[in-house]
């Protein structure tokens, strides 16, 4: 786990540091440049305002500054779908996952949910099981797949498969409390806590909302002089970390070309940057002809990618396999892009967050677009408390009401939004799914090309999609977290003149 500071925010650090070691307070400075009162002063009604140290980061990760890119089709639309016509949009930087998630991680799941929910709960296991049948085919050998990949240690650092878009956001969410715990036992507000049962088990909201305790350890000190005394850690601390989740298809496939590679003056020590990118590829690395390796060194020829090559040949001849690989290989296995990314061409295809549509107009988004909202909050009591965490430990949820949202400046008056412009009362399309399409509010967008995929969907511009609740021995997934604060690792968001005053 490592946190992320800009360089003004080192700079405050070390100042606070030496005001520290001279018999001063780490906040005593800290004063409200708009009202002139102290923070952090219980004299003064408590406001705490505490020192921000960086983004926590969870392991694995690598950030992904944002910027516009040119997404879709860069091929010949050989399947004539036209469902990924080129078109510019920005998103907003991000972390991912270096690889995807493997057996040996999601083993790791399974066992907590075995080990707090096994006795009480035993179908919230049975509903995280990957599907091993996924591997079956009428007319290949494929149970040593259905019974070994998975469990045996041969395949630990193979990509999971075998699970459905709707069991990958489980592990996501999964995924944010375990950090997050593991984040407050570091720094010392929980203890280890090996006995949670079913409901009585850590997650971040219900943490945050006062609804679990577990193994106290230290506490912060509530600075507000009608308070307790003593309160849980929250979100305006700094120290709890983003939620994981599935990235969008606009963050994965900017993700997957990596066009920072192709920026020939980037930004760096001696230099601002420049807004260039020498023109787009199509696959995720640089060269855009060849799978292969171009350098004149000792990889030089080598597949870059593990696919199908052609008709039979999935894995080439004895003495000579191309990408040495005949089901998906190691997660770490061939070059990674200019993010740092492994496999994003290849392997395995890959869940993303959106809902699958053939086509959204054109200028509907061009800033983080993404289809698939649901706009949801946490129910609350009479009091305007929240609702006690339910029998899994989590706090239930509700959808947006239409009358709450009738008097927002909004764009829309529901809380599913999913058909918005393409499917719903405005747009006039109907999928009358099972009769005359397979496409519904339940299709979800897979990326990537796999190890049983011919080099066309290795192009990140290319898209399928599958049921959610499907399962498939070609599609893995990887997780991602938002970048709070500033767009990039330099300091805080913004060009920064002689002059400017600092927070």
């Amino acid at each position: 786990m490592k946190r992320l500071l800009g360089l003004n925010g080192l700079v405050l650090v070390s100042a606070l540091a030496l005001l520290s070691s001279c018999g001063g307070s780490k906040s005593s400075n800290l004063v409200s440049s708009k009202t002139g009162w102290n923070f952090n002063d219980s004299k003064l009604g408590g406001y705490d305002v505490p020192l921000y140290e960086g983004q926590y980061i969870g392991p694995g990760l690598a950030f992904i500054e944002g910027g516009r890119f040119t997404m879709g089709q860069t091929e010949e639309d050989l399947t004539y779908e036209n469902n990924n016509p080129p078109k510019t949009v920005s998103v907003s930087s991000f972390y991912m996952d270096e690889t995807e998630v493997a057996n040996v991680h999601y083993r790791e799941y399974l066992h907590w949910i075995a080990r707090v929910y096994g006795n009480d709960y035993p179908d919230v296991y049975q509903k995280a099981l990957p599907d091993s049948q996924s591997w079956r085919r009428a007319l290949q050998y494929n149970e040593p797949q259905v019974e070994y990949y998975f469990r045996h240690a041969a395949y630990n650092y193979y990509p999971v498969v075998g699970v459905s878009w709707n069991q990958a956001n489980q592990y996501c969410k999964w995924r944010t409390d375990r950090v997050n715990e593991m984040i407050l036992i570091q720094k010392g507000f929980l203890k280890k806590n090996a006995f949670q049962v079913s409901e009585d088990n850590f997650s971040t909201k219900t943490y945050v909302a006062g609804q679990y305790e577990g193994a106290v350890g230290i506490k912060k000190k509530d600075l507000d002089p009608t308070g307790v005394g003593k309160r849980n850690v929250r979100y305006e601390d700094g120290i709890l970390t983003a939620d994981y989740r599935l990235p969008t298809e606009a963050e994965w496939e900017y993700a997957a070309l990596a066009y920072v590679g192709r920026n020939p003056e980037p930004d760096s020590k001696r230099r601002r940057g420049e807004e260039v990118v020498t023109d787009r590829q199509v696959y995720p690395w640089g060269d855009n002809l060849s799978t292969r390796e171009g350098a004149r060194n000792a990889y030089q020829g080598q597949q870059l990618a593990n696919f199908r090559r052609g008709q039979g040949d999935a894995m080439g001849v004895a003495g000579g396999l191309n990408d040495n690989a005949d089901i998906p290989a190691d997660i770490y296995a061939y070059k990674p892009n200019a993010f740092g990314l492994y496999n994003m061409a290849g392997n395995v295809s890959e869940w993303v967050l959106d809902v699958y549509r053939p086509n959204t107009p054109m200028d509907a988004s061009d800033f983080r677009p993404f289809r698939g909202n649901v706009f949801e909050t946490f129910k609350t009591l009479d009091d305007y408390s929240l609702e006690e965490k339910d029998s899994l430990g989590r706090i239930p949820k509700r959808l947006v009401t239409q009358e709450e949202l009738a008097e927002k400046n909004i764009n829309y008056r529901g809380s599913n939004v999913i058909a918005y412009e393409d499917g719903d009362s405005t747009s006039g399309a109907v999928y009358d799914y099972g009769k005359t399409t397979l496409v519904n509010d339940d299709a979800h967008v897979y990326k990537g090309g796999s190890w049983n995929d011919r080099a066309y969907w290795l192009s990140p511009g290319t898209r399928r999609f599958l049921q959610a609740s499907h399962t498939s021995s070609t599609i893995g997934f990887r997780c991602c977290m938002d970048r709070l604060g500033s767009p990039s690792l330099k300091g805080p968001s913004g060009n920064r003149f002689l002059g400017n005053k600092k927070k």
